[in-house]
Parts: structure tokens; sequence; C-alpha cells
């Protein structure tokens, strides 16, 4: 397998190199895309939804060799016009999927004038109230060519496949759920409890679409249990604020997968309380598959999940979930 990954992109908003390493595997060659232009090339992809500066060297890894598979994640600073090339020598099968709502909106999130999900599509004032700068290919019909390039667009939610129908997109989305398969030693011997008292957790990026801030203004009504805060991002000062006489509220930082896993495993529930419409939430399966449940806000695909799954509890109202946590007491066998 080889991976292709634009660091450009990445130092963007993150100057400095990930915090968290994965262990490379024998079998995946990771291409690192980076141009001696660095910002200049993200942004003019951004513009022209082109590959621009890293068309040549994209282009020599599809020539590479004769790939069956090609599958397509997260490409909004790759160009969208990469959905068009074809590997010499044979047909690979194409697949795109919709890890994000990017190819519905600007912002990637359907997050409307920063403040709430979005009902109906407002995109330039939208686009420009988020700081970001309008993309002209999408005023251009570039996404109805180059999507006609792709075999199958697939969704890990059937919530996520109406919503790109709902919105315009040109192309049918099949469903198919994400998955984790427990190979890793880690997953299946968890190490001690982190702490004595128990605990439900949080997991994921902090920022405001994530909705920690509800969680921590309902958290003085269950005292008996603490909220452990797995994770990084823009909005942590702030968080941490909300959070400083709440000696129930503990910030932990990044985590890797090993310890990640740890945390799931010992926890009473993970609690997801995104105010945004996720597309699938990978925290849910990361959760089942240390047999611990989760308490998901009833917005986008996680009260799709859930109840598929049985594996937790789906709330409406921030009082709710304080009192899900209070009641929340099951461990599958």
């Amino acid at each position: 397998m080889d991976v292709v990954h634009c660091a450009d992109a990445y130092h963007l908003l993150h100057p400095a190199e990930p915090e968290i390493k994965f262990t490379r595997h024998p079998n995946v060659q990771v291409h690192t895309l980076k141009n001696r232009y660095t910002r200049l090339s993200p942004l003019l992809t951004h513009q022209t939804g082109r590959l621009v500066l890293k068309r040549s060297r994209i282009s020599e890894i599809f020539n590479s060799r004769p790939y069956d598979v090609v599958h397509f994640h997260n490409m909004s600073l790759i160009g969208l016009e990469a959905l068009t090339l074809e590997p010499l020598g044979k047909r690979a099968i194409k697949m795109y999927t919709t890890h994000e709502h990017w190819l519905i909106c600007p912002t990637h999130v359907l997050w409307k004038f920063n403040s709430r999900p979005c009902e109906k599509p407002q995109c330039l004032p939208c686009t420009l109230m988020a700081k970001h700068p309008p993309q002209l290919w999408r005023y251009s019909g570039l996404l109805e060519r180059a999507s006609r390039h792709v075999d199958q667009f697939v969704s890990p939610s059937r919530f996520t496949a109406k919503m790109h129908a709902e919105r315009g997109f040109p192309q049918p989305i099949a469903h198919l759920p994400c998955f984790i398969e427990r190979v890793d030693k880690d997953w299946m011997e968890p190490g001690p409890r982190p702490q004595d008292k128990p605990y439900f957790l949080f997991v994921g990026r902090l920022e405001v679409i994530k909705g920690l801030q509800t969680l921590i203004q309902v958290w003085n009504r269950v005292p008996d249990y603490d909220l452990l805060v797995a994770g990084a991002g823009n909005y942590e000062s702030t968080l941490r604020k909300m959070a400083a006489k709440n000696p129930n509220i503990k910030f932990l930082g990044a985590q890797s997968q090993k310890e990640l896993g740890n945390l799931y495993y010992h926890a009473l529930a993970c609690v997801l309380p995104s105010i945004t419409y996720e597309t699938f939430g990978m925290i849910i399966i990361e959760a089942y598959a240390r047999k611990t449940p989760v308490i998901v806000r009833d917005l986008g695909a996680f009260p799709e999940v859930v109840e598929d799954s049985g594996g937790g509890f789906i709330y409406r109202t921030d009082e709710e979930s304080s009192t899900r946590s209070s009641a929340s007491r099951i461990r599958w066998p």
C-alpha cells in the first residue's frame, strides 16, 4: 500500500511535527508531499481545486506501479483534480470516502456562521464569517466533472450519504460503515486502571464543535464521577479555564493509541457531546472495541451508530446528558 499526504497542508495550521508518532507498517510506504513554496502550494489548490505545484509528484507516484485500487480521503488540499488521474498500464478501481462534508461544504463541517449546525446552505457569507477565502472552483462545475471519474463514493453513515444527496452532490453514495480490526495486543491486554475513582471519558479534538464545553457546564451535577479529557486543540485554553474550579474534570492532553486503549477500557462510558453533524464517529467504535458503551448527542450520525449497535445511550438536551452519566453503569461481558 502507498499512502500520499501533503505536509505543506498540515503545517498551515500545525507548524510543529505531530505530537504522536505512529509505528510504520512494513507493507505501507508513505509519500510526503513537500514543496519549496510551502504555503503557496495548498493555497493554490484551495482556490483552484487543481493539483498545481503537486501535479508532477502525484503523477509520478500514480505511474510508479499498476495499482488495483485508488482510495481518496480528505482531498481538500490535495486537489479535486486528483480524482481524474489514472495510473498507467492498468485500470484501477477508484473509491472516495466522505470522512467530512467537504464535497458539499467549504468549511468541511456544516457549522453555519460559527454558531450552529447548517440547516440551509448560505455558503459565501458563512465562508467569509469563518475567515476562509471563498473557493473559486466551487462555482465552476469542477466538482461534477471530476466526480465522474470515481467508481464509487462511500459514506460511513446513512446520515452523511443523505446530507450529500440533499445538498446536491451529483453522484450516488453507498453506505460503508467504518470498522476496526483488533490485531494489536494493546487493544486486548489493557493495563491497570488509571485512577481509583470511577470516570467517564471524552476523546477528541478540543474545538467548539466537539461540544466539551456543554459537558463542563453540567458536570457539577455528576459529583461522584470524574470526567477525563483526552485530546488537544485550539479551544483547549478556554475549556481549561471553564473547568478550573471543578477538580472532577481532568485534562490529559493528546494520548497515544496504547494510552487511549487503557482509558477506554476502564471508563464507565465514553461521552460524545458534538454540537454539529459528525459523519460517523470513530471514537464510538474505538470504545466498542474495548467493550465500553457510549453516551452521544442526538445529532448527525451518532444516533444511527448507537441504534444499529445497541451499545449506548442517546441524549437530546444537556440536562439529559448529566442524567445519563449518573445512571450509566452498563458494561458488556
